[in-house]
């Protein structure tokens, strides 16, 4: 049984790069029919397509009136995004980013944690309750009506970036133009591997951990946690190596607005969010990560090596403080 879950895990990693490839070459190739920039794209078709693990996870749990996990699951995912995923392809090629990605998208991926975090443990924060909390302890939670108001800011937000993709199009070349059946093809094919390998891989360490012995806390912390984030780790990591640095920050980007808008919006309307102590520090957590994230883009417009580097010892330490509490 250990030998088949190694063999599970290896196919599960082989069809996560290779889903990736097909959906980066897919993504790409549809951008530049419509005249779209890749950044566009990856803020929308890749982060959407890439989340599909999140958003599965956080809409079982809350139509099964148990969906204390989804505040976790998107906050824990968004975390691995900025630090693990853009700290990994700045290690591997150095990611440069614009005005506009600073401006416009990271604006709005600060400024939907901060209100996720006003919604869900502002009166235990600014009362100073929380230090005084035990980390399983009730903080707070997100209902309904804040959940379908984060649902319509991600409508509108996308709304906005189909309208500013058509005024703004992309300058044509002389490279010929894929045909657009083959295009959406490659990035049904690409995601099918990517969600299908991602759940593999998951499965697979899973058990190959309990037969080492890690414990069920220890395995939802690092596990299942990354596991879900996979899809978007391998895809910005080959959209990196292939040029596509535009496609790679849009995809991390994008990925954790729909993550905080668009599934913790859709999973409060289903049934309110329980918010522990534990999520609202690691609220506090993003909001810094969020910071230190933007900070080392502005310095030169370019995420390098080094800052690379930094961010991948950070989330480490974010680990450790998880298990650890």
């Amino acid at each position: 049984m250990f030998i088949w879950n190694v063999l599970v895990l290896a196919v599960g990693f082989w069809a996560l790069i290779k889903g990736a490839d097909f959906f980066v070459e897919g993504s790409a190739a549809l951008a530049k029919n419509f005249r779209i920039s890749g950044l566009v794209i990856g803020l929308t078709i890749v982060a959407v397509g890439t989340s599909a693990p999140e958003l599965a996870v956080s809409t079982t749990a809350a139509l099964q009136g148990a969906n204390e996990i989804a505040l976790s699951n998107v906050v824990g995912s968004n975390i691995f995004n900025l630090l693990c995923v853009l700290g990994a392809c700045a290690v591997i090629c150095p990611v440069s980013t614009g005005k506009e990605v600073l401006k416009r998208d990271f604006s709005v991926s600060i400024i939907a944690t901060m209100l996720v975090f006003l919604a869900a443990g502002a009166a235990p924060v600014f009362s100073g309750h929380i230090f005084q909390m035990g980390m399983g302890e009730r903080a707070g939670e997100i209902g309904r009506s804040a959940g379908m108001f984060l649902a319509v800011l991600f409508l509108v937000y996308i709304a906005y970036l189909i309208m500013d993709a058509k005024k703004h199009p992309v300058q044509e070349d002389d490279m010929e133009k894929r045909p657009i059946g083959r295009c959406l093809f490659w990035i049904a094919a690409g995601l099918a591997l990517i969600v299908g390998g991602g759940q593999g891989v998951v499965y697979s360490a899973k058990e190959i951990a309990r037969a080492l012995g890690m414990t069920e806390t220890l395995i939802g912390l690092t596990i299942v946690a990354v596991g879900t984030s996979l899809p978007e780790l391998v895809t910005s990591v080959v959209a990196a190596r292939k040029g596509e640095t535009g496609l790679a920050v849009g995809n991390v980007i994008g990925s954790n607005i729909f993550n905080l808008l668009f599934i913790l919006g859709i999973s409060a309307m289903i049934h309110p969010v329980a918010v522990n102590a534990a999520s609202v520090y690691d609220l506090g957590i993003l909001i810094f990560v969020s910071l230190l994230t933007l900070l080392f883009l502005r310095s030169g417009k370019t995420l390098k090596r080094a800052e690379g580097a930094v961010m991948l010892a950070v989330y480490i330490a974010d680990v450790a403080f998880a298990v650890i509490r």
